[in-house]
């Protein structure tokens, strides 16, 4: 598949999620390019995200969610609820481990945390399994 390629600060989200590692983002066909950029081509459900498109975001006051007075706010307590549930990781997490080590530190971190030790590929979050080799991961 030819996914080698890691993760950087454009591609996390204002939620906390890691782009990089979702398999819309990782597949061939129909790739999402990551929430960050403009929403041509995108499913309709990334182009109207609650999260996304909320006012903290539009106004350019804020890059990520806890940066609001709200945070965390229903919408980003429910995404976060399923997540952990289902994928094993929690956007609330990621957005205070942000905001602890700033975004640098945090990209570093994930890129370690979701690369396969058995070839260097991309593990994806959504299925568990590495796009390259097909390693299951246990998270």
């Amino acid at each position: 598949m030819g996914n080698k390629s890691k993760t950087n600060a454009e591609l996390i989200a204002p939620c906390g999620m890691n782009c990089g590692v979702c398999i819309a983002h990782l597949r061939e066909k129909n790739k999402c390019s990551g929430c960050r950029v403009p929403d041509v081509n995108k499913p309709i459900t990334r182009v109207r995200c609650k999260i996304k498109t909320c006012k903290i975001f539009k106004n350019g006051k804020a890059k990520f969610c806890f940066e609001c007075e709200n945070f965390p706010c229903d919408n980003l307590n429910h995404l976060d609820k399923r997540y952990r549930t289902k994928y094993k990781m929690s956007m609330i997490e990621n957005l205070e481990n942000i905001k602890a080590l700033g975004i640098k530190e945090f990209v570093k971190n994930e890129n370690a945390r979701w690369t396969c030790s058995k070839c260097s590929g991309t593990i994806c979050v959504h299925k568990g399994v590495c796009v390259e080799c097909g390693e299951k991961i246990n998270n």
